[in-house]
């Protein structure tokens, strides 16, 4: 348990943060299965910018890596080209 008043709101702070960042990383992992689901290239183009913003909004606020969203995007890419 903490001993300090500094350490007490740390871990208020760490557990809302963790919540918010669940819950962006879920609505991200969603997304994508949304987009991965679209067998018309044109839903598929459509869709894809707006998947690209926000894994770079994500990568932004460090939810996710900067190369895990660039690995993401570079996907998102190869499956409407695929289409």
């Amino acid at each position: 348990m903490a001993n300090h008043k500094s350490s007490e709101k740390r871990i208020r702070q760490t557990a809302g943060k963790k919540d918010s960042n669940k819950y962006y990383a879920k609505t991200m992992r969603n997304a994508l299965k949304d987009f991965r689901a679209t067998t018309t290239k044109e839903e598929a183009a459509s869709k894809a910018p707006k998947v690209n913003a926000m894994l770079d909004r994500l990568a932004k606020k460090n939810i996710i890596h900067a190369n895990k969203a660039s690995n993401l995007k570079s996907s998102v890419a190869k499956h409407v080209n695929g289409l």
